[in-house]
């Protein structure tokens, strides 16, 4: 291989990869949110789920450092929001989020955006949380 042609293939590689990297990277940030716990609620603010004008994510992955997995709110409405932990029933592996349901990447469990379970290994459906929402805030209720 020419030196040149040695060069611009490199070159090609690395903005490839810086801009595939740059992509991955901003999807992985927009439905991540850091919440704050106060008493016992984790309280979210509702425009986390807003993109665009009149345009929202149908979910945000919600992080705390006080929770060992996190938590999945899904919006199905503008008053109606599930909260699911994303801890895997079957044998506590940590779910990952594909549109309207959560998978287990251990053995392929999958449960809906309201935390039943679609298909197995898991036979039991997943923690969920009660939400009230007030003054444009989602406190989801951590209580057992």
């Amino acid at each position: 291989m020419e030196r040149k042609t040695f060069i611009k293939t490199c070159g090609f590689a690395c903005l490839g990869g810086l801009i595939g990297n740059t992509l991955l990277s901003g999807c992985a940030s927009t439905k991540i949110v850091d919440a704050t716990i106060i008493d016992t609620n984790l309280v979210l603010p509702e425009a986390a789920f807003r993109e665009a004008q009149n345009s929202y994510k149908n979910y945000v992955v919600v992080e705390n450092a006080r929770l060992k997995y996190p938590i999945c709110v899904f919006r199905k409405s503008a008053t109606e929001y599930t909260a699911v932990y994303m801890y895997c029933t079957h044998q506590g592996a940590q779910l990952q989020v594909f549109g309207d349901r959560l998978e287990c990447p251990a053995h392929g469990s999958q449960f809906s955006n309201s935390g039943e379970v679609k298909t197995g290994p898991a036979e039991t459906a997943l923690r969920t949380f009660p939400i009230i929402i007030q003054n444009n805030q989602l406190y989801i209720s951590l209580l057992k």
